[in-house]
């Protein structure tokens, strides 16, 4: 008998670690209520934790701030993936006509 992987949305992961962090209920408490394992709830709490304080994740972001904060800097990565090859093609551009013109 094989068992389904579950997914959890952001928003849960979030809710899920609020109750420990916010609403003072023990992970045993919070882990049976849900229905989700105490080792992966433990995991959240302490992602929150860390965003809490002003760290980025390196997984997927639980609060919007730092979510946002992750969409930004893959957008940054992007565009100087971007920057770079368009240098490297400026070079090998000027480095024809360079060829060219002697």
């Amino acid at each position: 008998m094989t068992r389904k992987r579950r997914s959890f949305t952001a928003e849960f992961k979030l809710e899920a670690a609020c109750l420990v962090l916010d609403q003072g209920y023990s992970i045993a408490e919070a882990s049976r209520s849900l229905d989700v394992g105490e080792t992966v709830l433990r995991r959240w709490v302490s992602q929150l934790q860390a965003e809490r304080g002003r760290s980025t994740p390196s997984s997927k972001a639980l609060t919007p701030e730092q979510q946002k904060i992750q969409e930004l800097e893959a957008r940054i990565n992007r565009l100087e993936r971007e920057k770079a090859v368009l240098k490297k093609a400026t070079a090998l551009l000027m480095a024809d006509e360079l060829e060219r013109t002697l």
